[in-house]
């Protein structure tokens, strides 16, 4: 599976003084979309963080096209861009609910050994399940 989309209701924290969503809330929407597509490929981010492996930002953009209001009932596709050496890549499309771009984005993540916190290679259980998409 490429891409994956899953739905998430605006909460009314999630908004600022002028009932928009908070900018600095979508980053949260594409981490939930992230660990969304990896448990849809039966990997936890749980598991591999507790076997050594964590994945941490180290590359975040993000566009905003149209505002997403309290209560909007918003669909986060995330979609798999590539995964080379030690990096894993993905781009975001956050649409409301009358199918409108909302905002677009991109993260780059690096494998890192929990003990050494240097980049390592991603484990086998994922770059198997990575090879057939």
């Amino acid at each position: 599976m490429k891409d994956y989309q899953f739905q998430v209701r605006v909460r009314y924290a999630e908004t600022d003084q002028m009932g928009v969503v908070y900018h600095g809330n979508y980053a949260q929407y594409f981490e939930m979309g992230r660990v969304e597509w990896l448990r849809s490929l039966g990997v936890s981010y749980k598991w591999m963080e507790e076997n050594g492996v964590m994945l941490p930002v180290v590359s975040l953009q993000m566009n905003y096209k149209k505002p997403a209001y309290y209560d909007d009932l918003l669909t986060v596709k995330t979609i798999f861009k590539c995964q080379t050496s030690v990096k894993i890549e993905f781009d975001y499309e956050i649409y409301n609910e009358a199918g409108v771009l909302l905002t677009t984005g991109y993260s780059m993540l690096v494998f890192v050994d929990k003990k050494t916190g240097k980049p390592t290679l991603p484990p086998h259980y994922v770059t198997d399940k990575l090879k057939n998409l």
